[in-house]
């Protein structure tokens, strides 16, 4: 999917976060996805999901971080991101985390769909040596390529009609909905 808006977000793309919140996430990952087998991904999907929906909730009050973030700061993120990521959530913490920057919506949402993709390259090795990718993931990708394709294409159609502030808004009651739903999911 990332492929189908490379030409559009290219000039967009924070590579200097996009690494460092890389690098945090692989340090982590190893850690995590051996952690997730043990408890199980409800247990840290709902404790994610805790944590994301409360963030959200301070977005939504307006907070912003005043000034731009140092590497160190999103090299910590991406550890957050990399735990996170073995229970199928690790976009949401770095979601939140970039929401409460100042930031062009252009390039929070380059960066954030160059970081997912790593991430997910990244992550993908470990859960299927740890039997958590198999023939049904490969399976469920297929059902869903078509729903995917045509909710990226709607979604830049209105990216681009949107104002800083209204993708602002439109992050944060995304970010409370999916809290909210991994809540619902793990609860249920």
């Amino acid at each position: 999917m990332t492929a189908f808006q490379a030409r559009g977000i290219r000039g967009h793309i924070d590579w200097r976060r996009i690494f460092a919140m890389l690098g945090g996430a692989a340090i982590a990952l190893p850690f995590s996805v051996s952690f997730i087998l043990s408890v199980g991904s409800d247990t840290a999907r709902l404790a994610v999901s805790l944590i994301v929906l409360i963030m959200s909730l301070i977005l939504l009050t307006g907070w912003t971080l005043q000034r731009r973030i140092a590497a160190p700061g999103h090299i910590s993120v991406g550890v957050v991101s990399g735990v996170c990521n073995s229970a199928g959530v690790g976009g949401l913490p770095v979601a939140a985390f970039m929401t409460a920057q100042p930031m062009a919506a252009a390039t929070f949402r380059a960066t954030m769909i160059v970081y997912l993709t790593g991430l997910d390259l990244i992550t993908l090795p470990f859960l299927w040596h740890g039997g958590l990718v198999t023939l049904d993931t490969l399976n469920g990708l297929a059902i869903a390529f078509p729903i995917l394709g045509l909710g990226i294409w709607l979604g830049s159609r209105r990216f681009n009609a949107t104002s800083p502030d209204g993708f602002r808004r439109f992050a944060i009651i995304l970010l409370l909905a999916l809290a909210t739903l991994g809540l619902i999911r793990a609860l249920v």
